[in-house]
């Protein structure tokens, strides 16, 4: 699938050329949270991954500090926006959380975020979730947590069902439970109706996959984002013995037209401060609710799995999220990836995926380092299919939750970028 590639690559004034590979393939009460994780493990508990990285983060006393400074905030490769640091995805005890709510937004701006979403569970077949009165309370810490041009507090939830999936919901003046909106369809026409937007959380973790992304045409522009990084998990191939596709794969295969987003869907009592889980970089206009919505609904964001990086890319000029006029040709990537000089010069991989039957095809991969600006270029078709996601990988170390035996992305991921899509 590649042709010949030109890649030059720049790290800020001091240029060099980089060499790439090619692959190709494939007593007491009960809590809420104790309750819940009763009711058959429908929600479990945050966790910090074990990985080289986390243990790296550690400190004596085995707590991790707060996030360091990492990238600067500006693009290499485009004009007019900042990138902001996200977590989208957060409880407290209004559900199954430890955390007392009123501390929640603070802690995250502490600990460098830059937006930040309390999206506590509705109720759950009987179980007490969101009631109205904490959902106004949700609203009421949001405001007075809002800073605009800072700091961007949104109020949201998580609706869930336990057998299709959970997703969350952003920027609706009400919630819904399953008394409401027991099904997909009924979320979809819920939300059509509503200025706010959604997304699909840890995809394939309950059974039934979202009706296995069942495309629905009307929600297309209401569901702008699904799950690649949750806590410590990757869910590009997680499950893949019980499921045998790609979560990712599924969903825009579909027809879905998805961002990427990581979040850190935490449940603990340090909202924004375990490093190592997801979260994501948001490229807005403003940081206000109304740059953030804008953000969203453009696809204008990528999924980290680390705090401080950087990263934005083009395709033949378009930024990630967006359309590119293209029936089949070469098609040039430019991709700006830093975390800060912790990571100055730490090897990294670009792998650029396409539409595959069970698992993203690989259409080729290119060795990068952190610091970096890589240009390359990729034939593309959209006989082979629409989407191309960017998936940024540390190949020094495995994915804990891998695909395909010999698949290029069974290494550990790093960031993915919002998908482009062809359209001739």
């Amino acid at each position: 699938m590649s042709g010949h590639h030109a890649d030059t690559a720049h790290a800020h004034s001091n240029p060099h050329t980089h060499t790439h590979s090619h692959s190709h393939g494939h007593g007491p009460q009960p809590s809420r949270r104790s309750l819940l994780a009763a009711a058959g493990g429908l929600l479990i508990a945050a966790a910090v991954p074990g990985t080289a990285y986390a243990a790296a983060t550690r400190t004596a006393s085995g707590t991790a500090p707060a996030p360091r400074a990492g990238a600067s905030r500006t693009s290499l490769v485009t004009q007019g926006t900042q990138l902001v640091h996200a977590d989208l995805h957060n409880h407290t005890l209004m559900s199954d959380g430890d955390g007392d709510p009123a501390l929640a937004f603070a802690s995250m701006r502490d600990a460098g975020l830059d937006v930040a979403a309390l999206t506590d569970h509705t109720t759950l077949f009987g179980i007490s979730g969101l009631s109205q009165s904490e959902w106004d309370r949700t609203r009421q810490l949001a405001d007075a947590a809002d800073d605009p041009g800072a700091y961007t507090a949104i109020r949201g939830f998580e609706w869930s069902n336990p057998l299709l999936g959970h997703a969350n919901v952003w920027f609706t003046d009400q919630f819904v439970d399953l008394g409401g909106a027991a099904s997909m369809n009924s979320l979809y026409n819920w939300l059509g109706s509503r200025n706010g937007v959604a997304g699909f959380n840890h995809p394939g973790r309950e059974a039934g996959r979202f009706n296995d992304f069942a495309y629905v045409a009307a929600a297309r522009e209401k569901m702008v984002s699904v799950e690649m990084f949750n806590r410590g998990d990757d869910y590009l191939f997680d499950g893949w013995a019980d499921h045998g596709s790609s979560h990712l794969n599924a969903c825009l295969n579909a027809g879905w037209r998805t961002g990427v987003t990581g979040v850190s869907d935490h449940h603990g009592t340090e909202w924004g401060h375990p490093e190592g889980v997801g979260r994501a970089g948001l490229w807005v206009t403003e940081n206000t609710r109304a740059g953030v919505l804008e953000a969203l609904r453009a696809r204008r964001f990528f999924a980290s799995r680390f705090s401080g990086l950087r990263l934005d890319a083009t395709a033949n000029a378009v930024r990630m999220g967006g359309v590119v006029p293209l029936a089949s040709g070469d098609v040039r990537f430019a991709v700006d990836l830093d975390r800060g000089p912790e990571w100055a010069g730490k090897p990294l991989n670009v792998q650029v995926l396409r539409p595959g039957t069970d698992a993203p095809d690989v259409a080729d991969v290119i060795g990068t380092t952190s610091g970096s600006l890589v240009e390359f270029t990729v034939p593309l078709d959209v006989e082979d299919g629409a989407w191309v996601v960017l998936r940024i990988s540390d190949p020094s170390l495995p994915n804990g939750q891998p695909g395909p035996a010999g698949h290029p992305c069974n290494d550990l991921g790093v960031a993915y970028s919002s998908p482009w899509w062809l359209q001739p």
